[in-house]
């Protein structure tokens, strides 16, 4: 008879620890050096009852009893060895299962855990009794886990701040400066603006210090005032009439701004009030005052200056970030580290908001099976159909063979008590 075993083992690793599948090649072949010496015994077995069961009847007994082992061990043999592999290397029908017929377990598995796993009753029953908000919340807690949060997001930063390119970036600032700023006309949103401001007099203050400076440096510049009456008088007029004119034009001057100073309902605050009311009607309704707005803007904001606003934009936030990740003890640092912290101790101590975490948690899981099941599924059934024939058997082979040489063991011992039992009753029954 042929040898029933055709021995594979994957190879060894390079490591000096053994490797996982190297211990489970090993267990392997010992079930089926047991499983082969069971097989050999009953041989060995019915060949001395055979040769002497007309001397010893009793023998015969024995010889049926391990030609039903025999028969057993061979069966399941067979059967363990034709999911795997061809007996004997023949090719008979319906052997080899597993390598001729990889393509269509690996999708019956995939539908499989479809069906049965990805299926939104099932996640939310684990998720709900799994409290994974308080759990994160409790890890969140830790100071220790908040510092690590902060060194991941601060190395994640650093990785998309090296993965992106500054051209790119300075246009996309650029761009939003254009849509949101510079295309946008300035005359009507900033007079909605300002008639707010002027109508609710939030403007008096900035009068007030204006104001309160102009009449600081009338009183502090008298030989100013003076010197341009004299500078602008005709050279005819004598030098202390100019002297006595320039004195009286800086008095006036000077009372004048003490009056506007100290009289909040002044005539010239009024007059200035109903003219910043005018002012801010007009950029809101008036087409020649909205386009000298447009035209300011356009000096203003031309195209190398947008261009140089979002490069220096850029630059600065590039390198606060930069500083900021670097560096443990930073304030960005220290305050990213504080909020993970608090949020922590938040979703633990707080079962209202542990609640909705949980929800959402759990809304997401379910959205994301009912919407990419099919996809997750795909994983299994593309893998093994990436895999070789020959390797997928010897891998899922690995795994049960062992468990199947127990098949094998107790094929042949059944046989050998069916056969013995067989043998018995007809034995009873026909002598």
């Amino acid at each position: 008879m042929a040898h029933p075993e055709q021995r594979t083992a994957p190879k060894a690793g390079t490591s000096g620890a053994p490797h996982p599948d190297a211990e489970k090649a090993a267990a392997l072949r010992r079930m089926k050096n047991i499983a082969l010496a069971l097989l050999v015994a009953m041989a060995v077995i019915f060949c001395v009852a055979f040769a002497f069961a007309r001397q010893y009847p009793w023998l015969e007994y024995v010889r049926s009893a391990a030609e039903g082992g025999m028969v057993g061990a061979l069966a399941d043999w067979f059967a363990v060895t034709a999911l795997f592999k061809y007996p004997m290397g023949i090719k008979i029908p319906h052997t080899a299962i597993i390598p001729n017929r990889k393509d269509q377990i690996g999708a019956s598995l995939g539908e499989f855990v479809e069906t049965n796993f990805l299926s939104e009753n099932v996640v939310a029953e684990k998720l709900a009794g799994t409290q994974i908000a308080e759990k994160v919340g409790a890890w969140l807690s830790k100071p220790a886990s908040a510092q690590r949060v902060a060194r991941e997001g601060a190395a994640a930063m650093r990785g998309a701040m090296a993965v992106l390119k500054d051209d790119d970036v300075r246009d996309v600032i650029e761009s939003m400066v254009r849509k949101h700023l510079v295309d946008p006309p300035w005359g009507p949103p900033i007079g909605k603006v300002a008639e707010r401001i002027f109508a609710d007099g939030h403007h008096h203050a900035l009068v007030d210090l204006l104001v309160d400076r102009s009449t600081l440096w009338i009183q502090a510049n008298h030989d100013t005032i003076s010197g341009l009456v004299s500078d602008r008088s005709p050279a005819w007029v004598p030098q202390f009439v100019d002297g006595l004119v320039g004195d009286k034009i800086y008095t006036e001057i000077y009372k004048f701004a003490r009056a506007v100073q100290n009289d909040p309902h002044h005539e010239l605050r009024q007059q200035l009030d109903s003219y910043l009311a005018d002012l801010a009607q007009e950029l809101q309704h008036d087409p020649a005052m909205i386009a000298r707005a447009e035209n300011i803007k356009a000096q203003v904001l031309g195209d190398p200056e947008v261009r140089n606003l979002a490069g220096r934009t850029w630059e600065t936030i590039k390198k606060a970030l930069f500083d900021a990740v670097d560096d443990p003890q930073s304030e960005l640092r220290l305050k990213f580290t504080g909020a993970v912290q608090e949020f922590g101790t938040r979703l633990a101590t707080d079962p209202e908001l542990a609640g909705k975490a949980n929800a959402w948690i759990s809304d997401a899981a379910s959205y994301l099976v009912r919407t990419y099941k099919h996809e997750i599924a795909s994983i299994i059934t593309d893998t093994v159909e990436r895999w070789d024939a020959v390797e997928t058997s010897q891998k899922i082979e690995l795994q049960v063979g062992k468990d199947l040489q127990f098949i094998r063991i107790n094929g042949t011992v059944v046989g050998s008590l069916a056969g013995l039992a067989i043998f018995t009753l007809a034995t009873l029954v026909f002598h």
